[in-house]
């Protein structure tokens, strides 16, 4: 029997790459639907100023405990921190976590799905984190796993995309693949140098299927800042 192959943790090492040199570096985002993208390895070290302003908008609605979800470099959570919050982060990369540890901050290195711990006053879901819950059917499962660690005055700061504009032809038309369950549905993997991580599912999702799905789970979702296909939204218990 074959080995199964052991993948490696491009996040990761991309992190501490540019801890180690601060020379600028590219993860290289793989898609099943469109053409390769880019994360410049600096934009996981941002400082506060260097924040695009819905995440800044996201900061400054945070209270009380929080969890990073997806925390990558932690610097949500150092910015929290600083600011006298008591964070916890988890991810699912080793390499990122351990960084996040040496680096002062809370971290744990675990899947969402898998995560055990207590209740928070805020979760943060940021850079597209609500992606995770991988498909639109899996929605409303996912929003309900997050109410079960968030507090009674408790509130979810997420931001996603209405990707759209991915399927417009230049005469407005849109096209769909009739197969798919929905067009914000996706598949990634990662590399990085010579780190190859595995296939997964990410979502995207429009605000009126987040709204409907948080409705259905008895969490009201709010609309609390735009900027062009990409919003920011607060979910709380109704």
């Amino acid at each position: 029997m074959k080995n199964k192959r052991a993948f490696g943790d491009p996040m990761g090492a991309a992190i501490w790459d540019f801890a180690k040199t601060k020379k600028p570096g590219e993860i290289i985002v793989h898609s099943d639907i469109c053409e390769d993208d880019i994360i410049p390895t600096e934009v996981l070290f941002r400082g506060e100023a260097d924040l695009p302003k819905l995440e800044q908008t996201a900061l400054s609605r945070v209270k009380g405990s929080v969890l990073d979800v997806g925390a990558g470099a932690g610097p949500h959570a150092t910015i929290l921190q600083d600011r006298g919050h008591q964070v916890h982060c988890i991810d699912t990369s080793k390499g990122a976590v351990d960084f996040m540890n040496q680096r002062g901050l809370t971290a744990e290195q675990v899947s969402f799905f898998d995560f055990d711990g207590g209740k928070y006053d805020t979760q943060l879901f940021l850079m597209n984190g609500l992606g995770l819950a991988g498909t639109l059917s899996n929605l409303e499962k996912t929003l309900q796993k997050a109410a079960r660690h968030l507090n009674k005055d408790g509130r979810i700061l997420c931001d996603s995309s209405d990707i759209q504009f991915l399927y417009m032809d230049d005469d407005g038309s849109m096209w769909i693949d009739l197969n798919s369950e929905y067009y914000g549905n996706f598949r990634f993997n990662m590399s990085y140098k010579k780190e190859i991580g595995p296939w997964f599912d990410w979502l995207y999702v429009d605000f009126d299927n987040l709204f409907k799905a948080a409705k259905n789970v008895g969490l009201r979702a709010e609309k609390i800042d735009t900027q062009e296909d990409h919003y920011l939204a607060e979910i709380t218990f109704k």
